[in-house]
């Protein structure tokens, strides 16, 4: 059988933890920021844990994430 294909949008945009969490980058960061709060702009630094419900979605693109 051929190996199953990972989607490339999830590949970029989705790292998984040891421990099999889904890490993600927050939104609305990438122009515009003129308009977006401070407090926003802070809290949208680094990375996010996907909840639950939509990492079982991103984990079925990343066949071979879960190791």
């Amino acid at each position: 059988m051929p190996k199953m294909k990972t989607k490339s949008s999830a590949k970029k945009r989705f790292r998984v933890t040891g421990t099999g969490k889904v890490l993600m980058n927050p939104a609305y960061k990438r122009h515009n920021l003129r308009k977006r709060p401070q407090k926003m702009k802070r809290q949208a630094r680094g990375t996010r844990v996907l909840n639950a419900s939509d990492a079982r979605i991103v984990l079925q693109f990343m066949p071979y994430a879960r190791g």
